[in-house]
């Protein structure tokens, strides 16, 4: 653009510069009573600039430049596509576009600024005024970026609004602009800021505009990521999200930690779309992108240094977050594996694994590589020790138990880093999420184990884990914690009784020690069992006569179970046995009488009901057999 000699053009440079200064730099320093004193400075600025420019381009025109009027205030915005050149009244590039785009700047950083001194509704129509200036003009390299970066503000502000719609319109149209120039152009455009440099001042470099440039479009797709997420566009979202990591990784537009919480996030949808390559690859570069935000101080040093201590704070807090959504990752692959591998009555289908063993040889690796190009991060700084990381756990279901143990192990090693930082004292829920955690992972490791004994002690490192929490843990403050750690160890334990049983089973007739260990485990799980049901109980101790709908199943579950295991306790004693039966009757006849009573929770226990049905038929002639032979015996 031609370079204005006058002094009053070289003021309005120096003002430019000023207001960019006080906006950018000097803000960080104003105080906390009047936190936008520079913003308003700059302001100020902004506004002496329009008018000085207004000026200028008056003198411009009676001088002959060029006869068209730059102000452009009565515009429409162009409804058309980008680029559609119908309703144009200039070229960006001719006198009077380059004149409408410097006053298009001053709109858009007028618009900007009250935007960040929370003066919305000015923000709004500053930018606007800016969109009513560029519209009459085609899209060219001198206002292209203008184009985009107007688009994107108004985006946010819409968004915010909760107008996501709207915000959608403008940020879309800015992603096909920023398309068709690159495809028609491509050249690096004209920065904002190079609108106003007086003779002798030298223009940005290629490289920092075409930084600036980049960093727009990356920014129209980052918000555009929330607006399909906002619009419950889950898939859509997440390819944005991923785009937006891609690039800022591409142009070295990103804040370490910031991307890697940001990566493993993304991580995390693509599990619950089992795109395990796509989780673990994102995982894999979170942890590798994390270190670059630099080694975690000492403590000794966090001691003696404020910013040493906060630095040591978040890095070890982002490092744990990123572990706990590895540990997500082993167990949602592990049990994703065990829905396809188990029968109809939860045990390794051996059929169905060889079936599936054969199946995967070929198909897998081929996949792969096809889906693998699409999605990579990294630049050839980070590339091969991201690609290291990953080939230490596969993202392939594991299909027997030596591939389940592997990713089990990986997860394990994460429980303990995580567990570095989310310790008891001072993160007691986030510490017992992640024991949750991994008694998970022992759970879905002992699906694969075919050597009972070998399966119950998994399941007693359960207990392990979690007992000691739950003995210690205030039900008052922590209540649904209590719940869930009473509600595992029962089951852990009524596991642990049903391995012992098909031991035993097997044996012609169980030892004493044998039968002791079993009636020690059902004991176990109907202890934690009734304390479930007791903690829905009302102060007074009574039990709900309608159960809410985050308990109903559990409930009925646990009486169901308190049930059974009443029925299974082994005992010479008839009259032991009589009193086991009969409260393992009241338990099922609970359930009968619950169920008709309120016919909406059928559905919640088909099963469970069902079977109840046909105990509360059979156990009363049990019962009956017991008392006979008591009767005889007198």
């Amino acid at each position: 653009m031609a370079a204005h000699q006058s002094t009053e053009w070289r003021t309005v440079c120096e003002k430019f510069r000023l207001a960019q200064e006080l906006s950018e730099i000097e803000s960080r320093k104003d105080p906390e009573n009047n936190p936008f004193r520079s913003k308003y400075k700059a302001r100020d600025l902004l506004k002496e600039i329009h008018c000085s420019l207004v000026k200028i381009h008056i003198e411009e025109e009676e001088e002959g430049e060029d006869d068209n009027e730059a102000d452009g205030g009565s515009m429409q915005i162009a409804e058309g596509e980008p680029g559609n050149e119908c309703g144009k009244t200039c070229t960006g590039d001719s006198p009077a576009g380059l004149r409408a785009a410097r006053l298009a700047v001053l709109q858009y950083y007028l618009g900007v600024n009250h935007i960040e001194t929370e003066e919305l509704s000015a923000g709004e129509q500053h930018l606007m005024n800016c969109m009513k200036l560029i519209d009459k003009c085609t899209t060219t390299r001198e206002n292209v970026s203008l184009f985009i970066q107007a688009r994107n503000q108004l985006g946010i502000l819409w968004a915010g609004r909760d107008e996501i719609e709207k915000a959608q319109g403008f940020l879309e149209i800015a992603e096909s602009m920023y398309l068709l120039y690159m495809k028609e152009d491509g050249q690096p455009p004209l920065d904002l800021q190079d609108y106003f440099v007086s003779e002798g001042e030298e223009l940005s470099q290629q490289e920092k505009i075409r930084s600036r440039f980049e960093m727009a479009y990356t920014h129209t797709l980052y918000y555009l990521a929330q607006v399909y997420k906002n619009l419950e566009q889950y898939e859509r979202s997440g390819q944005y999200c991923h785009s937006t990591l891609q690039r800022q990784l591409e142009y070295k537009q990103f804040v370490p930690l910031e991307w890697a919480i940001n990566a493993a996030t993304l991580s995390q949808y693509y599990i619950t779309k089992t795109r395990y390559m796509e989780a673990r690859h994102c995982l894999a570069a979170a942890s590798v992108i994390a270190t670059l935000a630099g080694e975690i101080p000492s403590e000794a040093a966090a001691k003696e240094s404020d910013a040493e201590c906060e630095k040591r704070e978040e890095l070890l807090q982002k490092r744990a977050e990123i572990a706990r959504c590895w540990i997500k990752y082993c167990l949602n692959l592990m049990q994703d594996a065990k829905k396809l591998l188990e029968d109809n009555i939860g045990e390794l289908d051996l059929d169905r694994q060889e079936e599936l063993k054969r199946a995967r040889q070929n198909e897998e690796e081929e996949k792969e590589k096809g889906r693998k190009s699409a999605i990579l991060f990294g630049s050839s700084d980070t590339f091969d020790s991201i690609c290291s990381l990953e080939e230490k756990i596969s993202s392939m279901l594991p299909l027997d138990f030596e591939e389940a143990r592997s990713i089990f192990l990986v997860g394990q090693s994460y429980v303990a880093q995580a567990k570095e930082y989310f310790a008891m004292d001072g993160h007691v829920t986030d510490h017992i999420e992640i024991l949750q955690d991994h008694s998970a992972l022992f759970k879905v490791l002992a699906f694969f184990e075919q050597d009972l004994e070998r399966r119950c002690k998994m399941h007693k490192r359960r207990v392990d884990l979690l007992e000691p929490i739950c003995k210690d843990l205030n039900a008052q403050y922590y209540l649904l914690i209590c719940r869930q750690l009473q509600f595992e160890l029962a089951e852990s334990y009524y596991e642990m009784m049903d391995l012992k049983l098909a031991v035993a089973d097997k044996q012609d007739q169980p030892d004493v020690h044998t039968i002791k260990k079993f009636n020690n485990l059902c004991s176990s799980s109907m202890k934690y069992y009734q304390m479930f049901l007791d903690s829905i109980r009302s102060p007074e101790g009574k039990f709900p006569e309608k159960l809410e709908d985050e308990v109903l199943r559990p409930a009925l579950v646990a009486k169901f179970r308190v049930a059974r295991l009443q029925s299974k306790l082994i005992s010479n004693n008839l009259a032991t046995q009589l009193e086991n039966l009969n409260h393992s009757l009241e338990s099922y006849s609970f359930i009968v009488q619950y169920c008709e009573e309120n016919p909406e929770a059928k559905k919640a226990v088909e099963t469970e009901l069902e079977l109840s049905n046909e105990m509360v038929s059979l156990l009363p002639l049990k019962i009956n057999r017991i008392r006979s032979n008591m009767a005889s015996c007198n």
